[in-house]
């Protein structure tokens, strides 16, 4: 379909047109933007999860009180779909009743409410804060489940030989979890770059299209549109950005090398 003339609403029209939904889609600027949307939404999206799920896994390593209920807590946004969780802050965002406006106001950050899924220099960071608090638990849990299985020995000899809490992090626990650490990061990043569920509840691709990414644009030519050429030639391009993607992740990080010590 991607080389096809292919429209729900003219199908008497259907016909092979060669590249040209390529061509229309890479003079098309709203194309280019969610392409550079999408870039933003992974790298962003990816670190802040991998971050803060790092720290979480590191604390719930832990034996403290209440581990079992704060675990609870941080699992819980994994369990929800991604379109439901762009609904909750959907209505967290909202300008006149949010909750984030509210607390901003009693704390005196702002003096008038902020329209974060209205303004356009809002709208994709938001985006971007609702899908990180998404991904944290997908890490956290991946994470946690990695240095449980790191020996209890090397740490030992680790402080043997005078290692402090920051050596030991990085000579002993990340080259041991680094297998787990380069396999998560590479399918978060190819879910987050294909997923448009928490966008489409949050912002429908909106204000103007100023948070579309490409999986999100492609659903919108076939909604909206019924494009099934145009939104077909997006898929194909999705396809060989995930492809390079990948090759080049997996060359940058040396896979079949982690772990070795």
């Amino acid at each position: 379909m991607a080389f096809q003339n292919y429209v729900l609403f003219d199908l008497t029209n259907v016909q092979f047109i060669g590249l040209q939904n390529f061509e229309t889609a890479f003079r098309d600027a709203k194309f280019l933007a969610a392409l550079e949307n999408s870039a933003y939404w992974v790298f962003f999206s990816l670190s802040l999860q991998f971050l803060i799920g790092l720290s979480i896994a590191l604390t719930l390593r832990k034996n403290f009180r209440g581990r079992g209920i704060y675990q609870g807590f941080v699992f819980y946004s994994w369990a929800l779909s991604g379109f439901l969780i762009g609904l909750i802050w959907k209505w967290m965002f909202n300008s006149q009743i949010g909750v984030i406006n509210d607390l901003l106001m009693r704390t005196g950050l702002i003096e008038t409410r902020i329209g974060f899924l209205s303004d356009p220099n809002w709208a994709m960071t938001s985006v971007i804060v609702a899908n990180v608090w998404y991904g944290i638990a997908f890490f956290a849990i991946m994470l946690l489940a990695a240095l449980q299985s790191v020996p209890a020995d090397l740490y030992e000899a680790a402080e043997m030989d005078g290692a402090g809490e920051l050596r030991k992090f990085f000579n002993v626990t990340f080259p041991y979890i680094l297998p787990t650490v380069i396999a998560t990061t590479l399918l978060r990043a190819i879910w987050i770059f294909n997923d448009p569920s928490i966008i489409y509840g949050l912002t429908n691709g909106g204000p103007a299209g100023t948070t579309h990414i490409l999986s999100s644009l492609m659903l919108e030519k076939i909604i909206y549109g019924g494009d099934y050429g145009m939104a077909s030639a997006i898929g194909v391009i999705m396809i060989i950005i995930l492809m390079l993607y990948t090759v080049f992740y997996l060359f940058a990080t040396k896979s079949e090398k982690a772990g070795d010590f």
